[in-house]
């Protein structure tokens, strides 16, 4: 697309953008509190959406499209059935935790009741990154409209061909008062991350993260931060190696290792390096026996990101380290990158340093469980922590001395793909969390209210003060 002509669109979309947000905050306002029926209603409206046969052909192609080429079986089972079974279990659940939730009163203010009442905040944003461009858009779209919100969508600029159908789906479905996808430039993100509103959510890298809250905070803006870091596996001594490897790999190849919780780096025991490395390599060519034509092996979604990681593993070997490539198979499509180990790392490695996001992985050994332990702790908190350990006090010794966004024992990614777990990081790796009851309560004002009864007793500790007052305050600090 010339210049000229994306500025000119961007600058539509920048007024598009300011327009919906202003319709939907005073449409929020005139209606704050959607009933659980409406809520419903609206869930399901998105749950067919995804469940239609076309619509599904056409996101896999679209999505495909932005990528060069994109796994299908993916796309279907990281992006469309996640998001359908989060909008059942939405459904489900919203009556009964819109409900008013009492609270404890102390004894002094008895009779009176405390409760917390659960109110949608507004008008939500949710900036959406590339990599998973539809779970990562109608995850939390979901979660917001379960509390009862309006919601403005911006895609990636890195998906447009995802953008514009996501577009079309949502208005197809929604009024742009209740549902608003933006597409549009790195301009148009600045401007969305602006806006004032009741809530905002970014998946993202910590970099970008850093200026979306930059941003929001001028307006006070409470804001989520889904963000990446260098998520850690951690094989245990007496672990079997070969599942390990078997879902490691697994979890590094899918989408190409562009997963925000795709495991960064693998402490493997010293003495089983040389074992893990064949084990890899037999399970890359199991599962993807020709890798240049595999349908179930995705691109990388631009040459930049391809020059980027190339740029890590040139660093990485200019320094020692070495590049094992995990299959033999020249690859014509040069978005299309080996899964490749890289041995000998050491923390001035740009591959040690930086999230990767994409398929290459420093294997690390270590000498004693307490030094792997030692190593995730030397390092900024993950956003995901992998355990292969099937020793109790091992992985109790890992759950009490790390902290990281969550944590799955023996697999990988899976506890991103539960619906009645959070999603979120802390640190570095994020701010925050939604998906699940813990989405609800993230878009969700948890009001509390005291209700005071006819009787009082606070009426003995109001002025004129004498002895009465003393005696009761005497007796509320016992």
């Amino acid at each position: 697309m010339h210049p000229e002509t994306s500025l000119m669109n961007d600058e539509a979309e920048l007024a598009r953008m300011r327009s919906i947000f202003e319709r939907q905050r005073h449409v929020s306002r005139q209606e704050p509190f959607p009933i659980a029926a409406e809520r419903r209603e609206t869930l399901a409206k998105v749950r067919n959406l995804l469940a239609d046969k076309r619509v599904i052909e056409r996101v896999i192609e679209a999505i495909s499209q932005d990528f060069g080429y994109r796994s299908p079986d993916e796309t279907i089972s990281m992006e469309i059935v996640p998001n359908i079974s989060l909008a059942k279990y939405y459904e489900k659940n919203l009556g009964r935790w819109m409900k008013p939730r009492k609270r404890h009163v102390s004894i002094w203010f008895k009779p009176a009741r405390n409760y917390i009442v659960p109110q949608p905040l507004g008008v939500i944003g949710i900036i959406v990154p590339w990599n998973y461009p539809l779970f990562l858009a109608v995850g939390p779209m979901l979660a917001a409209l379960a509390a009862g919100n309006r919601v403005m969508l911006k895609t990636s600029e890195y998906a447009p061909t995802f953008g514009k159908l996501l577009k079309e789906l949502m208005a197809s479905i929604f009024s742009e008062d209740q549902v608003a996808v933006i597409n549009g430039g790195v301009t148009v993100a600045q401007s969305f991350s602006e806006l004032p509103w009741d809530h905002l959510l970014f998946t993202g890298s910590t970099s970008v993260g850093k200026h979306v809250m930059r941003a929001a905070a001028a307006n006070l803006v409470p804001v989520t931060l889904e963000l990446g870091g260098k998520s850690p596996a951690i094989i245990g001594p007496d672990y079997p190696l070969h599942r390990a490897v078997d879902r490691i790999m697994w979890g590094k190849c899918l989408n190409a290792g562009q997963t925000c919780v795709a495991p960064d780096y693998v402490l493997v025991p010293r003495q089983q390096v040389s074992a893990f490395i064949d084990a890899a390599r037999k399970v890359v060519a199991r599962n993807y026996p020709n890798l240049a034509s595999s349908p179930d092996f995705s691109n990388i979604i631009a040459e930049r990101h391809v020059e980027r990681l190339k740029s890590y593993m040139q660093d990485a070997v200019s320094k020692g380290a070495q590049a094992i490539p995990m299959a033999d198979a020249p690859l014509d499509d040069r978005r299309r990158m080996v899964p490749t180990l890289i041995s000998g790392v050491s923390d001035d490695m740009v591959v040690m340093q930086e999230e990767i996001f994409g398929p290459l992985l420093p294997v690390v050994p270590y000498d004693s469980f307490d030094d792997a332990i030692a190593f995730v702790n030397a390092r900024p908190r993950p956003l995901a922590l992998y355990c292969f350990e099937e020793n109790k006090a091992r992985i109790q010794q890992v759950m009490s001395q790390t902290v990281s966004g969550g944590v799955a024992i023996n697999d990988v990614l899976l506890h991103f793909g539960q619906d009645d777990l959070p999603m979120g990081g802390v640190g570095p790796s994020g701010m925050g969390s939604y998906h699940g009851k813990e989405g609800f309560v993230t878009f969700s004002q948890m009001k509390p209210v005291f209700a005071q009864s006819k009787f009082s007793l606070v009426r003995f500790v109001r002025p004129p003060y004498g002895q009465l007052f003393r005696t009761v305050s005497k007796l509320m600090m016992r």
